[in-house]
């Protein structure tokens, strides 16, 4: 596989991994690319993300998110969506009640764009702290846990205007020894209280009537040749289920970095992973949302994509708090970046959260019930 060159604005764009958070974050440092509407505390697009994250989050200067967010920000999780800047303020503020000693720190930053026409930036960080307070998980366990989770940004003159989020939760429970089910049945119950049910649309385009899934993937998101790649052999091996493509694209000794903080290693563990995922959905269309790349210090180019898959609880898998299979509809949103070197993939991190799902199964058990209770 040839890859062409990426092409960046500025050489001099601050990189993450063999960083510092005080040379990420430097109190003078001149504009390392145009940032125009920007604070000008912010030297580049990485500074810009990693900075106002820490200043938000570990600093507690909780009111720039009135300046760093539109007041109609949308922002996409895994159990649910927020449409407003005060709800943002709202979510937060729970959050550091619960985890009063979390520190998330910038694990690396995928970006693309300019401050013309705005910014995208895909942050991994990888959080730990105490849960010692009463709050959103109930009453405290005094247990410390570290879990990663991935914010993609659309950023234009200092302000975040759409952003996904995806945390897995269900690391942050298991180890405060919380009962996931139980989690996952008192947000179901919030959402059906609300009038909200699981609504199954019928097939998605793994498969339109009787066709088998579509041979060639869509690469209109892709900007440069290693984007391009990544879409086509993801198609493979996740809709096509072509899972031998795993080890031509990945190095043999690739470490994988995946949800619940596992951390394997070998094109093995990599095949077993993603074939349990499928396992548990095996009907689901795997649907990437974005793709964008940035060349890494360490050599190579890193690539981070964020997608979708949608289909139904029918097999056994890695998603094990599911249980045997519902038949109930399932949709993950999940953020993967990937560390290439002389064209094979070297890390893979790949976050999910189980607890989503599980949530979407129950919601879905509570709208049978109640139809049932109803038809007696």
């Amino acid at each position: 596989m040839v890859v062409e060159p990426v092409q960046r604005l500025a050489d001099n764009v601050s990189q993450v991994e063999r960083h510092d958070y005080t040379d990420l974050a430097p109190e003078t440092r001149m504009r390392a690319q145009p940032m125009q509407g920007f604070d000008e505390i912010y030297s580049d697009i990485v500074d810009y993300i990693v900075r106002c994250t820490h200043r938000i989050w570990d600093e507690r200067d909780i009111g720039l998110i009135y300046t760093h967010y539109t007041h109609n920000c949308v922002l996409y999780g895994t159990t649910g969506t927020i449409y407003a800047r005060e709800e943002i303020v709202r979510d937060t503020i729970q959050r550091l009640v619960s985890f009063p000693e979390r520190r998330g720190m910038a694990t690396h930053v995928i970006w693309k764009g300019d401050d013309k026409a705005g910014f995208y930036t895909s942050h991994l960080v990888t959080g730990t702290g105490r849960h010692t307070q009463n709050g959103h998980l109930g009453a405290p366990t005094g247990r410390t846990f570290t879990s990663r989770t991935v914010a993609d940004c659309m950023i234009l003159e200092n302000r975040i205007y759409r952003e996904w989020v995806v945390a897995d939760t269900t690391a942050i429970l298991q180890q405060l020894g919380l009962d996931v089910q139980g989690y996952a049945e008192r947000i179901a119950k919030s959402a059906f209280d609300k009038g909200l049910v699981s609504l199954d649309i019928g097939e998605n385009r793994l498969m339109i009537g009787q066709y088998p899934p579509e041979l060639e993937a869509d690469i209109s998101l892709a900007a440069t040749d290693l984007e391009r790649h990544t879409l086509r052999w993801l198609h493979e091996v996740f809709n096509r289920k072509m899972l031998g493509m795993i080890p031509k694209v990945y190095a043999p000794t690739v470490q994988y970095h995946g949800p619940l903080m596992a951390e394997l290693y070998g094109q093995a563990s990599v095949t077993h992973q993603t074939l349990g995922l499928i396992g548990s959905i095996p009907d689901a269309v795997f649907a990437p949302q974005h793709v964008c790349s940035t060349p890494c210090e360490e050599g190579g180019e890193k690539v981070a994509v964020r997608w979708i898959m949608e289909g139904h609880h029918l097999g056994y898998g890695i998603l094990n708090h599911l249980g045997a299979p519902t038949g109930k509809r399932v949709q993950i949103m999940g953020i993967t970046h990937f560390h290439y070197k002389d064209g094979r993939i070297v890390d893979e991190w790949r976050v999910y959260d189980e607890a989503s799902a599980l949530v979407q199964v129950k919601l879905a058990q509570m709208a049978d019930a109640k139809a049932a209770s109803l038809s007696i």
